[in-house]
């Protein structure tokens, strides 16, 4: 009897399906049952070819040949993981199955994944369609048991072919006309430039701000102190006489208490976490970028198998999880949630309202840990600290609001008004589980009031004039760039536009934004410095030059109703793409027209050995390089090298800087020490193994030339010291 193929988009999912569906036996790139045979993807197997795929002019860049414009899009297997596609086109070719159901994730990606496998593959069999938004067994059961026909989903699939083309069509473009244009290693996209123009208009922004000297008066009664607010309820004075004249008055006199109210409130816990929220805050708590947060979550979930499937946009669940969150909260009942756990688990019912929203779960519903007993001795600290945070929240959500009651005093001094707000704890609920180091959004609880009667005098102890500068906006950090990235409506000022940004969920997915983050360093057009994000010049420059259209979000607005209309069958794919030749046709055109210049403000003196050209400095992720200007020589040299070594005096990491015996440590609070000493106080007992070791895992991470004779060095006594 002919058999169905499943095909899954990760090996994960795959592994689920083939349990439910009783499929035991492993094969060559499958499970194999009596009725089913469960395949995977491993992401995208197939994608759209390179330019240079259509003709062999396109391995070289160059002005003339632009723009590129194929007749028909071809598609080539991915070469990292051409292994696995040729286990599923023999699969889908083969004859032990005789029809198809894709599983793929349910969205416009997850049903491109699953299209380009089976168009690559030429497989022609009847195929049915899996959509379900969750991974449980009874949504896999339901899910099979009403499974839709493929051809209902032809017009999503039509909608993120376009959207995929477009991308090509516009990308590739621009980033070999300006890169041609120049004669520097320029790139441009749809989510990459507008991302890049937040953070120089942020820049501008501060550069033009000019800061202002402002006055509060505050009145200290001895038990509490209350603020000075005008009948605007604004506090700040930019006059500093007023400020005096107002805290001259209050000065020797009484106050009357024309208001005391006392009102109860509580706060709900915050929503579980989705990938952008994860990534916000384990940037703003750990440093960690959002790179690194997504590969420790895919750790945690391939690997571990303790948190749930990590890139989703969804912050609830749906209502067939619920019967699985006693599990879970067994499953984490160790170390410092023991406590939490157990008690939610003795309460007659486990309040679900603020996690449980089928209409606001998408793809995958929000982060949770998975019914799997975690041992934390095996996860790695970067990994403690990312489930630290998961389990957390996923406590806090499951507990009852925080309630306190909310003191509220205005004194009156003639007719100056003075304000006084408190709090007092009635049940800490959910904020309990986060205990002294409290990590939500609040700036803070106020303190408390003492007791206090309306009508009643108080003596004014003291009148303080506080004095302050007005602030410039902060700079961005990955944590706040994300939340800009989720929601640029600021770009845009047509109200459908940003109804359609909104519904897009932003610019970019919670897959793609770490990525397009790294872009921007991997590009030298952003550094950090500390947490801070800084455009460069030559990221500055980029936004100068790029097309005007590629520099709003408003483009994937626009983009967003156009690929919306083609999924609903309202307007046809081929028309999109045709306008989108002709948009790529006059961006190119515009960069061929245009008298912008762009100049290495950062070149050296250093020629490069490859081609003779000067060197560009350059602040990598990782510390100082030399790069060659030339985009065709990609020629680059490591200067410096921050690493995991720590300062003996400050615990800074050490910045290594030389070459062979000049290797040296340097540290931004003075110290120095030669590389030939760190071994020597190493050797005695200074550096340990597990200083050496983590340096190890830093430098095994990076990718920049130049960064390996340390590590090399460094390996050796490793494996004379085991």
């Amino acid at each position: 009897m002919a058999k169905t193929l499943v095909l899954a988009e990760k090996p994960s999912v795959a592994s689920d399906i083939a349990r439910v569906l009783g499929c035991k036996k492993k094969g060559n790139g499958c499970i194999i049952g009596d009725k089913y045979v469960v395949t995977w993807a491993l992401g995208h197997l197939v994608t759209l070819a390179d330019p240079e795929a259509y003709d062999d002019k396109y391995k070289s860049w160059r002005m003339e040949d632009l723009p590129m414009l194929p007749t028909k899009f071809r598609l080539v297997v991915i070469g990292q993981t051409s292994k696995q596609f040729k286990a599923v086109s023999a699969l889908l070719n083969g004859s032990e199955c005789d029809k198809v159901v894709i599983a793929t994730d349910a969205g416009r990606e997850g049903e491109l994944v699953a299209r380009w496998i089976i168009m690559k593959s030429g497989c022609k069999k009847p195929m049915q369609r899996l959509w379900i938004s969750s991974q449980t067994d009874k949504a896999i059961r339901e899910g099979f048991a009403s499974l839709k026909p493929s051809s209902q989903y032809d017009n999503l699939f039509r909608s993120a072919q376009a959207r995929a083309q477009a991308d090509w069509l516009v990308g590739l473009n621009v980033t070999r006309a300006l890169t041609c244009k120049h004669n520097a290693q320029l790139s441009a996209g749809r989510v990459q430039t507008p991302t890049l123009a937040m953070i120089v208009k942020r820049e501008e922004e501060i550069l033009k701000f000019r800061p202002k000297d402002y006055f509060t008066v505050k009145l200290d009664f001895g038990s509490f102190t209350a603020l000075y607010k005008d009948k605007n309820g604004k506090a700040r004075m930019f006059d500093a006489a007023e400020a005096q004249a107002i805290a001259q008055q209050a000065r020797g006199k009484k106050a009357t208490l024309t208001e005391v109210r006392k009102t109860y409130k509580y706060k709900t816990p915050p929503a579980a976490y989705d990938l952008t929220e994860l990534q916000r805050d384990a940037n703003k708590k750990y440093g960690y970028s959002a790179k690194q947060t997504l590969s420790i979550m895919q750790s945690l979930y391939e690997r571990h198998k303790v948190l749930t499937y990590p890139r989703t946009d969804s912050r609830y669940i749906t209502k067939d999880v619920v019967p699985t969150i006693p599990e879970r909260l067994r499953a984490i009942s160790t170390g410092p949630y023991k406590e939490f756990a157990g008690a939610l688990l003795k309460g007659k019912n486990i309040q679900t309202k603020y996690i449980v929203n089928d209409a606001k779960v998408t793809d995958h519903h929000a982060i949770i840990p998975t019914e799997q007993y975690v041992d934390l001795n095996a996860l790695s600290n970067d990994e403690r600290h990312v489930y630290d945070l998961v389990v957390r929240r996923f406590l806090a959500v499951l507990s009852e609001p925080y309630e306190y009651n909310e003191a509220q005093v205005r004194a009156d001094i003639g007719k100056l008004s003075f304000y006084a707000k408190g709090q007092s704890v009635i049940s800490p609920g959910w904020k309990a589980v986060y205990g002294s180091s409290s990590f939500d959004e609040d700036d803070g609880d106020p303190d408390s009031l003492p007791s206090l009667n309306q009508g009643a005098q108080l003596e004014v102890k003291e009148a303080r004039i506080v004095s302050g500068k007005t602030s410039p906006p902060s700079r961005y950090t990955e944590a706040t760039l994300l939340t800009a990235m989720e929601n640029p409506s600021g770009q845009i000022n047509d109200s459908s536009l940003k109804s359609a940004l909104k519904d897009a969920g932003g610019i970019g997915t919670p897959a793609t934004r770490a990525d397009i983050i790294e872009k921007l360093f991997d590009c030298f057009y952003v550094e950090r410095r500390g947490k801070e994000i800084h455009p460069t010049s030559k990221g500055k420059q980029l936004i100068s030059i790029a097309p005007e259209d590629l520099r709003s979000a408003e483009l994937t607005a626009k983009w967003e109703q156009r690929l919306t209309r083609i999924a609903e069958g309202k307007e046809k794919d081929s028309d999109f793409i045709a306008e989108m030749r002709e948009y790529a046709s006059s961006l190119v055109s515009g960069v061929k027209k245009s008298s912008s210049v762009y100049r290495h403000d950062n070149i050296t003196r250093e020629v490069c050995p490859e081609c003779g050209k000067y060197l560009l400095e350059v602040n990598g992720k990782k510390g100082k390089m030399l790069v060659c200007q030339d985009r065709e020589c990609g020629y680059r040299k490591s200067l410096s090298v921050i690493t995991n070594a720590r300062c003996p005096q400050c615990h800074k990491k050490l910045e290594m800087r030389g070459e062979g015996d000049k290797k040296t440590f340097y540290c931004v609070c003075g110290y120095r020490e030669k590389l030939s000493d760190f071994e020597k106080r190493r050797d005695k007992g200074g550096a340990g193994k597990r200083e050496v070791e983590n340096y190890m895992k830093a430098q095994s991470r990076q990718k920049q030339a130049g960064s390996t004779a340390l590590a090399d060095e460094l390996a050796k006594w490793l494996e004379a010291n085991k």
